[in-house]
């Protein structure tokens, strides 16, 4: 019988800081948080308080200046790069057709050819995109462009999907058939964790908030307690929709 793979969560961020390249600031600075499994996590901020750069020190796109990235899951022993995924801001498209951009990691993966076409099948039924799959990936909207990256995520079946602001740059219609695919993969199993300083969609999305302002995590809290109750001056004011520098 299947006995599926061992998790890889918790991840722990310890004192973690990010130094710019010049050495003459700090980007993240002295973060410390938890990201356990099954919670749909937003790290919420306004623009430049540091949310991209701890979701790229999570998914080891970006090694810490100082501090400490864990996994701790059991499954972490095996290497935890496969077990995860991330969709960008701005969607990066191969130069092919819809299915072959989805098929390509899994390709990378080494999956055999039959297990791939079912995946691929899969996460563009999913994704509302079958009947795209032989277009060519760049010809298409941005908002569509967005859903083939969530696709070709969606297909690697991870255990974390980190989010980059994916629908900043989106239209409302495009916005809400992105995030009824992320409610959708969240509710497969898989543990979300997206960035955005849009107030609204954070009402929408988030079970669990982790705020942030000036390259510092200033409140970790479920969802209900953060909008009702946030502990920070920099967090009352943000939402009061009031600009924060």
């Amino acid at each position: 019988m299947f006995e599926p793979a061992p998790p890889i969560l918790p991840l722990a961020l310890e004192r973690v800081s990010l130094r710019a390249p010049a050495g003459d600031r700090w980007l993240v600075e002295d973060v410390s948080a938890r990201l356990v499994p099954g919670r749909l996590t937003v790290l919420l901020g306004p623009n430049g308080a540091g949310k991209t750069l701890t979701l790229r020190l999570c998914h080891g796109l970006v090694a810490p200046t100082s501090g400490r990235v864990r996994w701790l899951g059991p499954g972490a022993a095996g290497g935890p790069a496969r077990r995860q995924a991330m969709v960008f801001q701005r969607p990066v498209l191969l130069r092919r057709s819809v299915a072959a951009n989805v098929a390509w990691p899994l390709r990378l993966r080494g999956l055999p050819r039959g297990a791939r076409r079912r995946r691929v099948d899969a996460a563009l039924a999913a994704t509302g995109l079958a009947e795209r799959a032989r277009h060519a990936a760049r010809r298409l909207s941005v908002g569509e462009q967005q859903r083939v990256a969530l696709a070709r995520a969606w297909a690697l079946e991870p255990e974390v999907l980190f989010l980059d602001e994916p629908t900043s740059a989106l239209d409302p219609g495009a916005t809400a058939a992105v995030e009824t695919l992320v409610r959708a993969i969240a509710a497969e199993g898989a543990t979300v964790v997206l960035t955005t300083h849009d107030l609204a969609q954070a009402h929408r999305l988030a079970e669990e908030v982790w705020f942030m302002h000036g390259g510092r995590l200033l409140e970790q809290a479920d969802a209900a307690e953060f909008f009702d109750r946030p502990r920070s001056a920099e967090a009352h004011a943000f939402l009061k929709g009031e600009l924060l520098w």
